[in-house]
């Protein structure tokens, strides 16, 4: 199995939560190669441009990925797979955060800052 290939197995359980396809003019895009496209993209890190020709347009790819993303489905796809891992056991919520390593960008450190108060002096009597 090629590592681009989303498995029959995985598919069961995420293609059904796509939108139905509704021809009216052009073909539809197969939407199992657009995920496959989009898996592809965001593993690689590449740009939406260089997706190979395989997949097919890149263009028609991003804008699917961004409709889809706009309607909400990737989310629903994360609940779905979420939901299936947690049902079996395979899902850890342990998440650790330590906001010491957290900078302030070089253009930031020298803005100016806000200590609260009024910015106007007032006259003490």
């Amino acid at each position: 199995m090629s590592r681009d290939v989303i498995s029959d197995e995985a598919w069961a359980v995420i293609g059904p939560l796509f939108p139905v396809v509704y021809a009216t003019g052009r073909p539809p895009v197969d939407r199992r190669t657009v995920v496959e496209a989009t898996a592809w993209r965001f593993r690689t890190g590449a740009p939406w441009r260089d997706v190979p020709e395989r997949f097919g347009n890149w263009n028609t790819i991003y804008k699917n990925f961004n409709r889809w993303a706009e309607q909400g489905v990737w989310a629903r796809v994360l609940e779905r797979v979420q939901s299936l891992a947690q049902q079996a056991e395979e899902l850890d919520w342990v998440a650790s955060i330590d906001s010491t390593i957290v900078r302030v960008h070089q253009h930031g450190a020298t803005l100016p800052r806000v200590t609260g108060g009024s910015s106007e002096l007032q006259e003490v009597r």
